[in-house]
């Protein structure tokens, strides 16, 4: 029998990143033994990576902002395929987060009177993003994290958990893991558990996700009977670095285009200007400034074309690329320093400019970035309810990227901050009252856990099997080349067939060694679940034939009405299948149908 360590709380939270810590500070609020586990070091989450702010209707720089705003505009870039109940929530309680964290400390930068300052961002008809220069993720896990500590909530760093294990009553009860460095195995019995695991990006060759965003939330949910919705609506931000090959995918902030910066071609035209209403196409604008005021006029829009909603932009940049008017190393130029001065530039983006100085010996107070898509959100996720961020595992809760049904089929930018504050709170507090509620003492079968352990050690003690490294690059080539920004049915069921041949394969891997320190048995237990959401991903992705927010079909062009009124749920059956299940979504409240109909 394999040994391990154990413990017992009344809350775990799985993931340390700003939905983690808001749920673990407010389980831990409610007088509940709370625990945070996270797959890396404490304040490396990748929320850190979430420069350009948070987005909240305080109305500071706009009067006019408000909640119902910020609904409206949250609702038509997701498509109206959201939960119109999470976005309600959500622009309702955002303010009082971003208030809230000010008071724990954040430093906001500030308009002239001292109020907290908003910066304009793609899809928000009004600037709305309270942040800290290009570093708010930073600022917000700083701030969270030091509650915590001071809390004295217990935490656990680099503790990679594999699976969710239920009791006789169907409840989930217990986390099975292991602690990254030494390889030793620990198991967590709780009342209650929370997923805050973040990401699915490390399954793209060409990623902002860091190395933790491999979908192991959504492949434990799924394992332990919940309802994931939505996997299609992957999001590929427009701009990630394309140069040098390194650093490839790295975010560049939408905070660029929000300070003034620009999209061009290789001809140095300002491309986006093609790519909004038809009407436009026909008019020349004898200069940018002219440009920039015919479309004002023209769309009552006050926001630039490069801020349109992130799907749009991407595959503007997309279709250049692809027509030949790409750069040297095929993506397009985003131009700053044309239209800001070097100390302005200096200033508001600092964490830019050092990045591209440092990584590609770009100097963008005086010449243009390199910039293309880059895997970077998925909207769906784990199937929650709105109030309480439940999922339909009894037991198990969800919160922040791994939870679907805010963004619809896009996300706004600087949505995922206040996501992670408002719902963080909500699986805090939904956790904490089901642990309450819950008789009895969380009980584990050691079976289960000895069968969890044994699955994780197999590759250890296989010779000449797969490389876990060769799999994960042809599961990254497969992800790019069938299942990126442009999908059609031809290749994305290509994909299905290649992803079932990458499951053969991944159970028979093989790594050398032993688990202390051992990088490449570190990966061969993410694989299974990079390889569980790219199933799902590709399955969703077959089932919705249209395009529609983050997902384009070339062989569907244009948005379904029908299709447009389902999720598409998956859930895991006892034969080891997926099901994919179409769910009319609850029909919207007519006092909040109205507000889509208003404004432009």
């Amino acid at each position: 029998m394999p040994e391990y360590e154990s413990h017992e709380y009344d809350v775990i939270i799985i993931g340390a990143g700003g939905a983690g810590l808001r749920a673990a500070i407010e389980a831990h609020g409610k007088g509940l033994r709370t625990a945070l586990v996270c797959k890396s070091l404490l304040g490396k989450a990748h929320t850190v990576m979430a420069e350009g702010g948070a987005a909240a209707a305080l109305g500071n720089v706009w009067p006019e902002d408000n909640w119902k705003v910020h609904f409206r505009d949250t609702m038509r870039g997701g498509k109206t395929v959201n939960n119109w109940r999470m976005a309600q929530l959500h622009a309702q309680e955002a303010p009082d987060r971003i208030y809230e964290l000010e008071a724990w400390g954040a430093l906001f930068d500030r308009t002239a009177d001292g109020r907290i300052l908003q910066r304009d961002f793609g899809g928000h008809r009004y600037a709305r993003l309270a942040h800290v220069g290009d570093r708010t993720g930073l600022e917000l896990i700083r701030t969270l994290q030091q509650r915590a500590v001071s809390l004295g909530i217990d935490v656990f760093m680099e503790c990679k958990i594999l699976k969710l294990l239920k009791d006789s009553d169907g409840q989930v009860s217990a986390a099975v893991g292991y602690w990254r460095p030494t390889g030793e195995f620990i198991v967590f019995t709780a009342k209650a558990f929370v997923l805050a695991t973040g990401s699915i990006g490390r399954s793209w060759k060409y990623t902002s996700n860091s190395w933790e965003s491999t979908g192991d939330g959504h492949a434990m949910a799924l394992w332990a009977g919940a309802d994931l919705i939505d996997m299609e609506f992957v999001q590929f931000h427009p701009t990630g670095m394309v140069w040098p090959l390194s650093v490839r995918g790295l975010l560049v902030t939408e905070g660029v285009r929000g300070d003034g910066g620009v999209l061009r071609n290789s001809d140095g035209k300002r491309f986006m200007f093609d790519y909004i209403p038809e009407m436009f196409a026909a008019e020349t604008a004898d200069s940018e400034a002219e440009g920039d005021r015919w479309y004002e006029d023209h769309t009552n829009n006050r926001r630039p074309p490069e801020l349109l909603p992130r799907d749009e932009v991407a595959r503007s940049i997309n279709s250049e690329v692809k027509a030949g008017r790409g750069s040297p190393h095929g993506g397009v130029f985003l131009d700053i320093a044309s239209r800001r001065s070097p100390e302005y530039i200096r200033r508001r983006l600092p964490s830019m400019y050092h990045q591209f100085m440092e990584l590609a010996g770009v100097d963008i107070t005086t010449e243009p970035m390199e910039v293309g898509p880059t895997c970077h959100y998925v909207m769906g996720g784990i199937r929650v309810d709105a109030e309480s961020a439940a999922t339909t595992a009894p037991g198990l809760f969800a919160a922040g990227e791994v939870a679907a049904g805010l963004h619809g089929a896009n996300r706004l930018g600087g949505n995922s901050l206040s996501d992670l504050l408002v719902f963080g709170r909500r699986a805090g507090l939904g956790a904490s009252e089901y642990a309450e509620g819950r008789t009895g003492t969380p009980s584990v079968d050691n079976s289960e856990v000895d069968s969890v352990i044994e699955g994780a050690l197999a590759p250890l003690g296989r010779d000449g099997g797969e490389s876990p490294y060769d799999l994960q690059n042809d599961l990254q080539e497969t992800m790019q080349s069938l299942v990126g920004i442009i999908r059609t049915e031809s290749e994305l069921t290509a994909a299905d067939e290649a992803l079932g041949e990458l499951d053969e394969r991944a159970a028979n891997l093989s790594v050398s060694g032993a688990t202390p320190y051992n990088p490449g048995w570190n990966l061969a237990t993410d694989l299974p679940s990079m390889l569980a959401v790219s199933r799902l991903v590709t399955g969703g992705a077959i089932q919705r034939k249209e395009s529609r927010g983050g997902h384009t079909r070339d062989d569907f062009p244009g948005p379904d009405p029908e299709m447009g009124k389902v999720n598409f749920v998956q859930r895991y059956l006892d034969t080891g299948g997926i099901e994919i299940e179409p769910t009319t979504r609850p029909e919207m409240p007519e006092e909040l149908a109205e507000l889509l109909k208003e404004g432009n």
